[in-house]
């Protein structure tokens, strides 16, 4: 929504004139809760092939983005981000060229832990997908808007969408899911909290339950599955797509092959039999580097 260089806006006890260049952002409607803890981020950009959300990179190809930090957002109140908010990698709004972007808010919600040590401390969980805030599950988020930025801009955007729960992935025979809850973690945090592992089965395990196999253990932060793991070819029909990170053209294509490629290793015949567990941290402080990486492995890191 655009107005003219002047808004006026209703206020008790007289008149408020809004000058241009304002970006009010509604409370999400989809939350019941009356007030909430978290992160807004506003986030412009003129890539029309992905959402502003996934944009946001230290490469050159970033969008532009503001944060800003919110605590006992009331229902019925909206924020503003005005011309001298700070950004990246623009300081401030102010340095904005005019023009046409695609814009987008995304709100990432913080939780509160009392922890056994005595401290309060706000901050977001992961929720299964890696702490990747732009697809962390329960952050709402606006629909992609086309919007022309100049010094009479007034943008009014309202968060309409919830990125949905993550389905637990699914066991196969070589892979089993385990989650834990840990006592220690739950009594520091204030709150249950579970340990995850991915384990990989050798080749003839169930034929043999009764052997007893040396057991390799990898620390993989946040996966949402075992990594690099895949029992069949890569897909004929996948479009190859060409790595600003490693420089490599279809770079995606032989991400699938190498993982096929070790499936059909793991279960040759001269490759020792061990079982693998990748472990799933749970740990709200630890950020995982690939949250801004339109380029990782996976969807969930």
């Amino acid at each position: 929504m655009q107005h003219t260089l002047l808004t006026l806006v209703l206020w008790i006890g007289g008149i408020v004139i809004v000058q241009g260049q304002q970006i009010e952002i509604q409370f999400p409607i989809q939350i019941v809760e009356q007030k909430i803890d978290g992160r807004v981020m506003l986030l412009i950009g003129t890539d029309s092939e992905q959402e502003p959300r996934f944009q946001l990179t230290d490469g050159a190809k970033t969008c532009q983005a503001y944060g800003m930090d919110v605590e006992d957002w009331k229902r019925g109140e909206s924020l503003q981000f005005d011309i001298e908010s700070f950004g990246y990698p623009l300081r401030s709004l102010a340095k904005l060229p005019d023009g046409q972007y695609k814009v987008q808010v995304l709100f990432h919600r913080y939780e509160t832990f009392e922890r056994g040590d005595g401290h309060k401390v706000k901050m977001p969980m992961d929720r299964g997908e890696g702490q990747q805030w732009n697809r962390a599950p329960g952050n709402t988020f606006s629909k992609v808007l086309n919007l022309s930025w100049s010094q009479s801009a007034y943008w009014n955007i309202s968060m309409t969408e919830i990125i949905p729960e993550i389905a637990p992935a699914e066991d196969s025979k070589y892979v089993k899911h385990i989650k834990i809850k840990s006592k220690l973690l739950s009594e520091f945090w204030g709150r249950d909290m579970f340990l995850g592992a991915h384990v990989l089965l050798p080749e003839g395990w169930d034929e043999h339950k009764d052997v007893r196999y040396p057991l390799a253990i990898f620390h993989g932060h946040f996966p949402s599955d075992f990594g690099g793991w895949r029992t069949t070819p890569p897909d004929p029909d996948m479009k190859p797509v060409y790595s600003d990170r490693f420089g490599v053209d279809g770079y995606n294509i032989t991400v699938q092959q190498e993982a096929y490629d070790f499936y059909k290793l793991w279960t040759g015949p001269d490759f020792p039999r061990v079982i693998a567990v990748e472990i799933q941290h749970a740990n709200p402080f630890y950020d995982d580097s690939y949250a801004v990486n339109s380029e990782n492995l996976g969807p969930y890191g």
